[in-house]
């Protein structure tokens, strides 16, 4: 596959769903696996620290349609790509006695977090910092490319993209939280996307989050595609009483229709475990989604054994090295497509990208 085969270009033109992505295809209309969006998740996590260029040049290698930045915001309201705004075990940092001052404890989204927070770097200072790996017992090889990366802007991850004819699936991370600092995400998010010509609802941009307000907020503000991420228990954040569970009703879809072109939902909304960890009937999610005119995307796929139902593990499960031994990735890739969803983010994009291969 070519890197300037992009399907978030040529898909896009040719206005199929994957490519459109949360485009004009009746929601009626049947879906090959080939018509699937392949979303690298926070690059290609499974062979590179996640949210470095090097994880992201990876997931556009192996096959990814969109790359997935989490963003966060610098002291200096820079945003950058982490996974969360505490770096303590994503970079370097503890082991900088210039900073060693800057560890400190907070509380994000309810929770007290220790550690070191980007919100109280300049940009300047996090770019004297070198990415790590966040699982290393999990992705152990990974750990072989500590101390290459630097943490990205969000800017340095569009142009990336820009560069390989890719689109981009941005996550805002505790957006309320930021609001209250100052430090908002949403504002610098749409005028860096402006800035580089991603502004209209074609655009190969989706913009993610687990919260509900800021969404609603960037509704009325942009053209761009929008998606509300649903996990498999809990609530959103930002929400009194709202849950995930009523969000996935007929009534909640139909409500996230008003402002969301899409929702990003955990595997578990489709293909729901047990208690021995294997897989039950599917859910009638994705019919009821689809019906709401709504786009859905699972997310992740994962390569280890540990992250996966029982179904879908290879290996002896009393080897020490069994949670972490590649599984039936591409088995469990294949039920998902099977379910009709529109997109799927992975580690490691190769592994749906062979599946999608071998339908055509």
């Amino acid at each position: 596959m070519s890197l300037t085969r992009r399907g978030a270009i040529t898909v896009l033109a040719a206005g199929t769903a994957a490519g459109a992505l949360m485009g004009t295809t009746p929601a009626s209309a049947k879906r090959r696996f080939g018509d699937v969006t392949v979303i690298g998740h926070r690059g290609a996590s499974a062979v590179r620290p996640e949210h470095t260029l090097l994880s992201y040049e990876a997931a556009i290698a192996l096959g990814a349609d969109y790359i997935e930045p989490d963003l966060v915001s610098t002291k200096d309201g820079v945003l950058v790509a982490r996974h969360e705004n505490e770096i303590g075990g994503t970079t370097d940092v503890s082991t900088r006695a210039e900073f060693a001052g800057r560890r400190t404890t907070k509380i994000i989204d309810g929770r007290p977090i220790t550690g070191w927070f980007t919100e109280d770097f300049t940009l300047a200072e996090l770019k004297t910092l070198r990415a790590t790996e966040r699982i290393p017992d999990l992705r152990p090889n990974n750990a072989a490319f500590n101390g290459l990366a630097e943490i990205p802007t969000l800017e340095e991850v569009i142009q990336l993209a820009q560069r390989h004819e890719v689109g981009i699936y941005p996550e805002t991370k505790h957006p309320t939280y930021f609001d209250s600092i100052g430090l908002s995400l949403e504002e610098p998010l749409l005028a860096t996307l402006d800035e580089y010509g991603w502004r209209r609802s074609g655009d190969p941009v989706v913009i993610q989050s687990f919260e509900v307000g800021n969404l609603k907020a960037l509704r009325p503000k942009t053209k761009l595609k929008l998606a509300q991420l649903i996990d498999a228990a809990g609530k959103p954040f930002d929400t009194a009483t709202l849950t995930y569970d009523q969000m996935v009703t007929r009534e909640g879809l139909r409500e996230i229709r008003t402002y969301a072109n899409g929702i990003g939902v955990n595997t578990r909304r489709i293909l729901p475990v047990g208690p021995d960890n294997r897989t039950l009937p599917p859910t009638t999610l994705v019919r009821d989604a689809h019906r709401e005119d709504l786009i859905v995307h699972a997310w992740t796929l994962r390569n280890e054994n540990s992250q996966l139902p029982a179904d879908y593990q290879f290996g002896n499960p009393a080897s020490p090295a069994f949670p972490r031994a590649v599984g039936n990735v591409m088995g469990f890739a294949a039920a998902l497509f099977e379910q009709e969803i529109d997109g799927i983010f992975a580690d490691d994009p190769s592994m749906p990208r062979a599946v999608l291969s071998s339908d055509k």
